[in-house]
């Protein structure tokens, strides 16, 4: 019986894709290092570090990562502001699940300072969840299983009890290797790529009821 949900962030509640990629720009660029928001799509949903570490191996740059991802986290927050919007469905759903006495928990793979920013920016604060993790408290990142498996664990439940909400496939993955039911929303990729999951919808505003009711 299903007794918790556990959210991805990016791609679920809000989409930040755009300005992460327009804030790393903007850090390499003050590096003197051109790159191209097409350079970070095959390290999206993969944390902070491996994105923007991930291009300056790309390029051959060599990078105090945690000073340059600080950086990036000061531009990002910045435009960010007033610009970030929900998802639609995204804070009536979070706001039904908490109605129906469902246990909530977010489970990112970025940084902290992003996940506070990003909820705050879309009016579903972290304090309106049970729990939250993020990228930093686990070493494993997605498609491993260790995010959903502690953020089942924090909200005092089993995997196998929780739905776990996802737009991209490590994600998919991740949860189905803990042993949760996933709902799979097409905000980032085909539905045909995402058939992994038990059920797939367009987004929060459209949560197929049978998703919610086994």
């Amino acid at each position: 019986m299903i007794r918790g949900i556990l959210f991805d962030m990016d791609g679920v509640l809000s989409d930040s894709e755009q300005y992460i990629s327009e804030a790393a720009i903007m850090m390499f660029n003050e590096l003197g290092l051109k790159v191209k928001a097409e350079d970070f799509s095959p390290f999206v949903g993969t944390g902070e570090n491996r994105y923007i570490g991930g291009v300056a191996e790309k390029y051959g740059l060599k990078v105090d990562i945690d000073k340059v991802k600080a950086r990036t986290y000061q531009i990002y927050t910045e435009i960010i502001k007033g610009n970030l919007k929900p998802l639609p469905g995204a804070v009536d759903f979070v706001k039904f699940c908490r109605e129906k006495g469902l246990k909530t928990a977010v489970a990112t793979s970025t940084d902290s300072v992003k996940m506070e920013a990003n909820l705050r920016e879309i009016g579903i604060p972290s304090e309106m969840f049970n729990a939250t993790v993020n990228g930093q408290e686990v070493e494993n990142k997605k498609p491993s299983p260790d995010i959903y498996l502690k953020a089942a664990g924090r909200i005092g439940l089993k995997p196998q009890e929780c739905l776990v909400i996802e737009d991209a496939v490590s994600g998919i993955k991740a949860a189905k290797s803990a042993g949760c039911k996933c709902l799979a929303l097409t905000t980032s990729f085909d539905g045909s790529l995402l058939q992994e999951a038990d059920w797939i919808c367009e987004n929060l505003a459209n949560v197929p009821e049978e998703s919610l009711n086994w």
